[in-house]
């Protein structure tokens, strides 16, 4: 008997990266409506100028500057790939975070504590071992292993509540993550941390590379000269297929999902769902917390640690990057290094045309919302709709002769069964 394969239009893969694609070219055109908006109304704007805000919003990877003429010129912008791709890296390491806790059936809005929880242990470690007597490369891995196990046990919390007292994770992670938020301004405030070389900036810790820690180039740096690109992408591209891997092609993935899926029937067929659940959360809040180790480790950026009363916007990015992905590891990748890029864009609008970069966070808004309703778009993609008060009538098997039955045969179904 042959099988009929359905369309490609209808697999529920290729709808789920039609939605994507269809979010992300909403989410751009409506950035783009609002330049010319604000182009058009404003004083000191012109159509020109925003014509430049919507060349910008669509090539600002690729721009090179103004010429002498004061026209905007494009072309291979290696500073801004390489800025790009170390923006990336930990948006794909908190996307990741939240897409692994998605595919279990759990939602970790937790990743922006998780990520504090990294950036405090890792910092202390990587300043606080004295590169005099340890290498520094040991350093840096105790460090960025020290930050991941933090945030395990932090993103641990809400999957302990979850598990044994089943709490709702989403409560259970807005509470830790105003915890971390208190917890490392208070550990900041007293350690000697603080940037006290700099005046103007005391506020900041050190840079990792005050200690002489700092991530290894791999030769990136000449491939994008004056980027901040470091090997830490690399590092979060591996993490990535392996979550992959881990998720689809082992056992533990397989139980993690079947958790997500039903815990109960997970339970029934012998998988230990707490257990579970409070692992995936705790590989979640590693996954977060070591995008902050990988940023952090880099030596070239300081640490604001008066955080009490804001958390880290890259935690929260991460439920973009996740939704955009469908919750894929491998697609994370690809949408972290776009919401990196689009942050890019907002900095050449700044630098380049009397617009702001606010602009792309109205961007990214808007393809958070759509993102969101995915399930919609897809099923506007497929062209489905509901049924209301249809059935199926199952139609009964031939006579003995091999005659199909008659309607009336049929409609009585299982008539005296």
């Amino acid at each position: 008997m042959n099988k009929q394969h359905s369309p490609l239009l209808k697999k529920d893969a290729t709808q789920s990266i039609l939605a994507s694609i269809l979010s992300i070219i909403i989410g751009l055109v409506v950035g783009c409506i609002i330049i010319l908006i604000v182009g058009l109304t404003s004083d000191n704007l012109t159509l020109s100028s925003a014509l430049d805000g919507i060349r910008l919003i669509f090539g600002g990877l690729f721009s090179t500057g103004r010429d002498a003429a004061g026209n905007l010129t494009f072309g291979f912008n290696p500073t801004n790939i390489g800025n790009m791709l170390f923006r990336a890296t930990p948006l794909i390491m908190t996307g990741l975070s939240v897409a692994v806790a998605f595919k279990t059936g759990l939602f970790n809005i937790g990743a922006p504590g998780q990520y504090l929880m990294g950036t405090m242990v890792t910092l202390m470690l990587a300043l606080g071992i004295p590169s005099e007597s340890v290498p520094a490369g040991l350093i840096w891995i105790i460090a960025f292993v020290g930050g991941c196990l933090a945030g395990a046990v932090w993103g641990a919390i809400p999957g302990l509540l979850k598990a044994f007292l089943n709490i709702n994770e989403v409560l259970a992670c807005i509470m830790t993550n105003w915890l971390a938020a208190n917890l490392v301004t208070w550990m900041f405030d007293i350690s000697n941390f603080k940037n006290v070389v700099e005046n103007t900036k005391s506020g900041y810790i050190y840079k990792t590379s005050f200690n002489g820690v700092e991530t290894p180039k791999m030769g990136l740096d000449h491939l994008f000269p004056n980027s901040q690109v470091n090997m830490g992408i690399i590092i979060a591209i591996v993490i990535a297929i392996l979550m992959y891997i881990i998720m689809n092609k082992t056992t533990l993935g397989y139980q993690l999902k079947a958790c997500g899926a039903n815990r109960h029937a997970a339970r029934y067929a012998g998988i230990q769902d707490k257990r579970n659940i409070v692992l995936s959360m705790a590989i979640a809040g590693a996954l977060a917390a070591g995008g902050a180790s990988l940023y952090y480790l880099s030596g070239n950026t300081e640490f604001f640690w008066s955080t009490y009363q804001s958390l880290p916007s890259t935690g929260f990015n991460g439920i973009p990057v996740a939704l955009l992905a469908v919750n894929n590891p491998i697609a994370v990748i690809f949408t972290g290094c776009f919401m990196s890029m689009l942050d890019i864009s907002g900095l050449q609008l700044t630098n380049l045309t009397a617009y702001n970069e606010y602009i792309t966070d109205v961007i990214i808004a808007t393809i958070v919302y759509l993102s969101a309703f995915s399930l919609v778009i897809k099923m506007l993609i497929s062209g489905r709709r509901k049924r209301k008060g249809k059935h199926t009538v199952p139609v009964a098997a031939p006579d003995g002769g091999g005659n199909p039955p008659s309607t009336s045969e049929a409609e009585k179904g299982g008539e005296g069964a």
